[in-house]
């Protein structure tokens, strides 16, 4: 080996002396650095009014309900309407067979005309019998036979007269017409049933407004029970009457907001509610009686409510907590005494004051103690 080959290999590995020396600096300045906290969603506590309500679930029914039935009875000859059409009051619904009844009619009024015609006899031998009875040509016993029975022949028309009316009036309640307008309900008999007045032909419904019958809590009741006017205790006739709003059985809400008509006059024992009734506008008849829906109301309001979102609130062995983060971004696990939940919000009760920071995203990520960097809460991505 001579003197060159020597001076290169002493200048490699110099060379591999000096690289791996600076790696090892550079490793070592790489480990010295600190890691970078763990990001944490924060937002402040709000401080509003809000409204608390309540929500429960109800039975539509018709604003009135009719039952049909004959007056009569006699053969079902005739079905005028169409069922779950739209009638109106006084319309003809169903027919029954009118010939009996128009033949008792006729009969009525031939036993009128042969009441008449003995009450004018009677009343021609009393015209004949007082000149003679004046002038002692005739007993005054006489008389006064004659005119008991011109008073009996008035009391035959009398009776006969009603009989025509009555005879008059059952051959109209063959046609057998609606009570009301609204609704009219499928058929429960055919067209040649024999039909007495126990027989319900069909109902018919007013939906326009339509009623809805819910249960509330008694405690829920005494929130809203200074609505109700003290005399006639009718929620509507108080100056500020509660509206109400329909959740539809599919979940969507329905266009047009109710009021409350009147609560039932007692609290039922066993499950401690009292029914309520309520009124909506049914434009177009959509809503129709039996159906289920819910319900809501605001029973009180909360003035100054403290409000955090639903996830910065954390549930530990039946106790609830909250990530509080200071001005030095370290983390205070804090109890919290939680309310009621208004949409994605939920009320505080006790353990924070309004401006608080809190994690509202990411609390499983942080301890107490701990240090984060906080970040702007996403409310879109909470909302999703």
């Amino acid at each position: 080996m001579n003197g060159s080959e020597i001076v290169l290999r002493l200048g490699t590995a110099l060379l591999f002396s000096l690289s791996g020396s600076l790696l090892c600096a550079g490793c070592a300045q790489k480990k010295s650095s600190p890691p970078e906290p763990p990001r944490a969603q924060i937002t402040r506590v709000v401080e509003r009014d809000v409204n608390i309500y309540g929500e429960w679930v109800a039975t539509l029914d018709g604003y009135v309900n009719a039952q049909i039935q004959p007056q009569v009875t006699g053969y079902l000859i005739k079905q005028d309407y169409r069922e779950g059409s739209l009638v109106h009051k006084n319309d003809v619904l169903f027919e029954i067979d009118p010939r009996p009844f128009q033949a008792a009619l006729d009969q009525a009024k031939a036993q009128l005309a042969q009441a008449k015609a003995q009450l004018d006899n009677a009343a021609l031998n009393v015209k004949r019998d007082i000149p003679e009875a004046e002038a002692n040509a005739i007993a005054q016993s006489q008389l006064e036979g004659d005119t008991q029975m011109q008073l009996a022949a008035k009391a035959t028309v009398e009776a006969a007269r009603a009989a025509v009316e009555q005879a008059a009036l059952n051959l109209s309640f063959t046609k057998v017409r609606s009570l009301i307008s609204g609704i009219a309900g499928i058929t429960q008999v055919q067209v040649g049933n024999l039909v007495t007045p126990s027989t319900v032909l069909t109902g018919v419904s007013q939906v326009d407004p339509i009623k809805t019958y819910f249960p509330v809590s008694g405690e829920d009741y005494l929130r809203i029970a200074d609505k109700i006017h003290p005399e006639t205790v009718n929620l509507l006739s108080s100056a500020s009457p509660i509206p109400l709003q329909l959740i539809l059985s599919n979940g969507s809400p329905y266009a047009h907001s109710g009021s409350i008509l009147f609560a039932d006059r007692q609290v039922d024992q066993q499950t401690g509610t009292i029914r309520i009734a309520g009124a909506f506008s049914n434009p177009g008849n959509i809503l129709r009686p039996g159906q289920y829906a819910k319900v809501r109301a605001v029973t009180q309001i909360l003035k100054n409510a403290l409000l955090v979102p639903q996830r910065a609130v954390s549930q530990l062995q039946g106790s609830a907590q909250v990530a509080v983060v200071g001005p030095d971004n370290k983390i205070t696990i804090r109890a919290v005494q939680t309310g009621e939940r208004v949409d994605t919000m939920w009320v505080i009760s006790s353990g924070l004051v309004a401006g608080d920071r809190v994690v509202a995203e990411g609390t499983q990520k942080v301890k107490d103690g701990s240090t984060v960097t906080p970040v702007p809460f996403n409310t879109l991505s909470a909302g999703n």
